[in-house]
């Protein structure tokens, strides 16, 4: 990857490099580059802290700010970043030591090396060095392409390793009915983090991995964020091990449900949809903050409920009774009644969220509003054709088979009946506003809101959000460590990318 040159000679100073073995210059100059840190972004490592109502226990979580720029118009008062870093250091800012201006590739190389070895022993997270034009002029007229400055590259760090034991393979059911191993191993430090589990992903992965129980695996995190199973170090697999036959470990964890594998698919998934364990997935993410947001009805009261016999599918949360209730150990009046409040507020739902909830294969918060958007009632949706489902954007042949296929079940067609006659009555309101036949897409990550909360304020305005970029998008809205795919995607379709302040004033 190369670092874009304004005029042969340029100096350079510091940015985000990715692949630095291609990084050349033509002519090198004693202190051309300078190097520092990369932080990980403060506002989402502090967030928590930040939005905290309570000032005594934000007192308590000793939070220091470690500046890195400073942001001047006249950009003849502070002609380089070196500068600008001194600046910083008068004005009281606490800066990074962990800075050095260097003469040429081979010294940038070496003290990025440098910083990875020491990273560990830092006070602060970090996942790579930073290299920038020390020309804060020149840096400026090189300009940016979506979010990223031309004149600054990013080296990340190799994720960090760590070496432990399979404890056990245990299988997760979802929603939807699909298994999904997990390694269960001893726990071990990996960025930061105790990690003690990590997602196998599918029958095929364990097969290409070769993972046993017993065996010694080399973990890291995607991103410095998900646990992940790298490699098995089979010189040190003990005796007598035996591959791990995946519908035999199915039947061992759960002897009461039957398995399938769809043609064409990876997952294995329970047949049929009439267990309790399926049906405890399911009220869980009905309940959720993407669908209902019912309070208080979480993991532990779905369990309790369907264990219990008072629910026996997703409408019967609406015929609870207090008695119900306090007949079980885990509810008390006020906690009893604090559950049927929560429910009953949610007797009108949004109609998108509400189809959201019902757990439809295949159909997201975006397909579900998309659905609304156009069908306007669930009645209409469940009468349309393959042909006419297509017609929505987003929706292709899977889906649509999928949407098909759970409107033609007799048992859904008496669920929603069942929710009609306890008076539940999703409400639809074509949103419009402002952002009314514009569509976004967000790439890498905000600072100033998360991606759920930017895409509710897109909707809200009559906006479409969209999980990727197509002919019909709008906007790319490039936040921080942007995906080069979608940016791509972007130039070729000639939709406008924009950055984050953008967005923030649209909305």
């Amino acid at each position: 990857t190369h670092l874009r040159r304004a005029a042969e000679g340029d100096r350079f100073h510091a940015a985000h490099i990715h692949h630095a073995a291609g990084f050349q210059l033509r002519r090198h100059r004693p202190e051309c580059y300078r190097v520092h840190i990369s932080v990980l972004h403060f506002v989402r490592l502090a967030a928590g802290t930040i939005r905290q109502l309570d000032p005594k226990l934000v007192a308590e979580r000793p939070l220091h700010f470690i500046g890195y720029d400073i942001i001047r118009e006249n950009l003849e008062d502070t002609p380089t970043i070196a500068f600008g870093y001194k600046m910083l250091t008068e004005l009281g800012i606490e800066t990074s030591k962990q800075t050095i201006v260097a003469a040429n590739i081979d010294e940038v190389m070496r003290y990025v090396e440098h910083l990875d070895a020491i990273r560990s022993s830092l006070k602060f997270n970090t996942d790579g060095a930073v290299i920038k034009l020390k020309d804060r002029i020149k840096f400026e007229r090189l300009g940016i392409v979506g979010k990223a400055p031309r004149a600054a590259v990013a080296f990340k760090f190799a994720a960090e390793e760590a070496t432990t034991v399979v404890k056990d393979i245990v299988i997760s059911i979802g929603r939807t009915g699909a298994a999904t191993p997990v390694a269960v191993f001893d726990p071990v430090q990996v960025a930061g983090t105790t990690v003690q589990h990590a997602s196998l992903h599918n029958a095929d992965e364990i097969a290409r991995l070769d993972v046993r129980r017993g065996d010694t695996v080399v973990i890291f995190k995607a991103g410095d964020i998900i646990p992940q199973v790298q490699s098995v170090l089979t010189e040190l697999r003990p005796k007598n091990t035996e591959p791990l036959d995946y519908e035999a470990e199915l039947a061992r964890q759960y002897p009461e449900l039957e398995f399938e594998r769809p043609a064409g698919e990876v997952v294995y998934r329970v047949k049929g949809a009439n267990s309790d364990l399926i049906l405890k997935r399911s009220l869980e993410h009905f309940a959720s903050k993407g669908a209902l947001d019912i309070d208080t009805l979480g993991e532990k009261n779905v369990v309790a409920l369907v264990d219990a016999g008072f629910v026996a599918d997703l409408a019967d949360i609406y015929q609870l009774d207090k008695d119900q209730l306090l007949s079980m150990e885990r509810f008390a009046n006020i906690s009893a009644q604090k559950l049927l409040d929560a429910i009953n507020d949610k007797r009108t739902p949004p109609l998108e969220r509400f189809l959201f909830g019902l757990g439809i294969r295949h159909v997201g918060i975006q397909t579900a509003i998309d659905l609304i958007n156009h069908f306007g009632s669930l009645d209409t949706l469940a009468t349309a054709t393959l042909d006419e489902l297509q017609t929505v954007d987003g929706v292709g042949t899977v889906v649509a088979e999928s949407i098909a296929a759970w409107f033609a079940d007799e048992d859904n067609l008496a669920l929603l009946d069942k929710f009609t006659q306890l008076g539940v009555k999703p409400h639809f309101e074509k949103k419009s506003g402002k952002l009314s036949g514009k569509s976004f897409v967000i790439t890498g990550t905000l600072e100033t809101m998360g991606r759920d909360e930017a895409a509710d304020k897109i909707r809200a305005l009559g906006g479409t959000f969209q999980s990727s970029v197509g002919k019909d998008t709008t906007y790319l809205v490039a936040g921080g460590k942007v995906g080069a795919s979608k940016l791509k995607k972007a130039e070729t379709y000639g939709t406008e990318i924009i950055d984050e302040a953008k967005l923030v004033s649209m909305l």
